[in-house]
């Protein structure tokens, strides 16, 4: 009897094998296709996923990750409350603070622009605001970071055209040096960030809207409704599903501000506003020769940033019936 229910566990394994492989073969041309990015994924993020075995270690650069020495947790001890606490602390408050601001005044930006596309009526006219918009994403942080400091600060005193534009409403004086004053780099920083990607960014949202109905705002307008209330009642909620898919994302990445708009935006003068943990890792890890402790900031950076993950999918699939999984 238990070898005949084997013999059934085993001829049923082997039919949903053949199954799968029958799948496989019917779309190979499309599994091929899907070949070279899943080589590249597993090389350029699975594969370097060994070296966080550095952030458990004393690691020597002479004697490679495996013979180093095993510390366990040491280096996060000393990260959260060590010699690097008060550097690792104000790193992570200003990554936060940066990126909640960004959330608060950049998120909005994208589903106003698509709301706004969405109501061009002319097809020439949108294509050219949509180009225009989406322009800045194609240029590097070099060039965006490059016109903003040509914008704002110009030489050693504030002789930018938008700076000359504040002076001339009275926000700054002409003794204002804005780039180097740490209390105007976090809204230089996000201002730069939405000016950026706010127009790619509203690709997303602007499909959403154009995949909703037009039946709906055609009994919307029957009814009465004006242009706020077709909005509010036909467009939000058509895109709800796609914006709380974009909030969760957009949550995960909460501490993921990158190092390169912060190195080339920030001196010493905005050290105190402008140090992210980015920016920690890279001074601590590569600069500074301790790479098992910028190994084990951006360890605790990808867990942090993997519980917000969670925890926001968790609470959307809670209250909403829309969620990632």
């Amino acid at each position: 009897m238990i070898q005949n229910n084997i013999a059934v566990q085993n001829q049923e394994e082997q039919n949903k094998f053949l199954k799968y492989a029958l799948i496989i073969l019917k779309d190979y041309r499309l599994y091929l296709l899907l070949l070279p990015m899943v080589i590249w994924y597993g090389l350029w993020f699975y594969k370097p996923l060994a070296g966080l075995l550095i952030a458990f270690k004393n690691y020597q650069p002479n004697l490679g990750v495996w013979d180093s020495d095993f510390v366990g947790f040491a280096n996060f001890v000393s990260l959260i409350n060590g010699t690097f606490a008060p550097q690792f602390w104000r790193a992570f408050r200003n990554t936060f603070v940066i990126s909640l601001y960004g959330f608060i005044f950049g998120f909005p930006i994208p589903i106003l622009l698509a709301i706004f596309f969405s109501e061009i009526a002319h097809g020439g006219v949108r294509g050219i605001t949509q180009t225009a918009s989406y322009l800045p994403h194609f240029l590097s942080e070099v060039t965006i970071t490059g016109l903003v400091l040509t914008l704002l600060f110009n030489g050693e005193v504030t002789t930018g055209v938008i700076a000359q534009f504040l002076i001339d409403l009275g926000v700054i004086d002409t003794t204002t040096k804005i780039m180097q004053n740490a209390d105007y780099f976090r809204p230089i920083f996000i201002m730069t960030g939405i000016w950026k990607e706010a127009g790619y960014s509203s690709i997303v949202y602007f499909a959403a809207i154009m995949g909703i109905s037009p039946v709906l705002y055609e009994a919307l307008k029957v009814d009465g409704g004006n242009k706020l209330q077709e909005i509010r009642f036909v467009t939000f909620p058509g895109i709800a599903p796609t914006l709380i898919i974009m909030i969760v994302l957009r949550i995960g990445q909460m501490l993921a501000v990158g190092f390169e708009r912060v190195i080339l935006l920030y001196n010493a003068n905005t050290y105190e506003t402008a140090d992210v943990l980015s920016t920690f890792v890279l001074r601590i890890g590569l600069e500074g020769g301790n790479q098992s402790m910028g190994a084990a900031a951006g360890m605790f950076e990808s867990l942090i940033g993997f519980a917000l993950v969670v925890g926001a999918n968790f609470i959307s699939r809670e209250i909403s019936d829309n969620s990632l999984w």
